[in-house]
């Protein structure tokens, strides 16, 4: 499945009320151990929080069920920790970009959950209610894969998302699902290479 056919899917699965903006590519870096492309999308993998987040959290789960749908769909079989034979630690924060350019330092999913911006079900928006140019939502997903037996790293991706914070595309589970689609296309992607997927409207 192509990254176009993958995010006109998950899209397809959302219901999309009416939206004027366009929402923005997702920017994508990929590092690949070169030793190990033979080893990547195949075998057993357990998905799981990354070191300071925090796992239980309610708006950690979308990205997580994103990930480990995206994984399984490159091949992985998700088990148990015990018996899988890669690790894939998920990290994501999600932060304000106003219109004018300025970052929030309110975001969710660092270091557990900081700030206050989103329950994390359904993530309230409204954060610009005084009319012209909306304020962004941002999203930032990272996914380490790694040897279980050696702790070896395979694979290191990340993303970056700005969408309108009136967008279907800003809540959790349509979020998750585009971010994560685009950060496993064309798995496992050149090593170091920085890349813009567009998202369909």
């Amino acid at each position: 499945m192509t990254i176009k056919s993958a995010i006109a899917a998950t899209l397809a699965a959302v219901t999309l009320s009416a939206c004027s903006t366009t929402p923005g590519p997702v920017e994508v870096t990929r590092f690949v151990a070169p030793e190990a492309t033979a080893q990547l999308g195949q075998g057993t993998i357990f998905v799981e929080s990354a070191p300071g987040m925090d796992g239980d959290s309610l708006s950690a789960a979308p990205y997580k069920s994103a990930v480990a749908d995206e994984l399984r769909r490159l091949g992985y079989t998700e088990t148990d920790r015990a018996s899988a034979s890669q690790i894939a630690a998920v990290s994501f924060e999600r932060y304000v970009m106003t219109a004018e350019g300025r970052r929030s330092p309110v975001s969710v999913g660092v270091g557990g959950s900081t700030g206050t911006y989103g329950s994390g079900v359904g993530l309230g928006l409204g954060i610009n209610l005084g009319g012209g140019e909306r304020d962004k939502v941002g999203t930032q997903l990272g996914v380490t894969i790694r040897d279980s037996a050696t702790s070896q790293n395979l694979w290191e991706g990340r993303a970056d998302f700005r969408v309108a914070e009136n967008s279907p595309l800003a809540q959790s589970q349509a979020n998750a699902q585009t971010v994560a689609a685009a950060l496993f296309s064309e798995f496992p992607g050149n090593n170091g290479e920085t890349v813009e997927i567009e998202v369909p409207e």
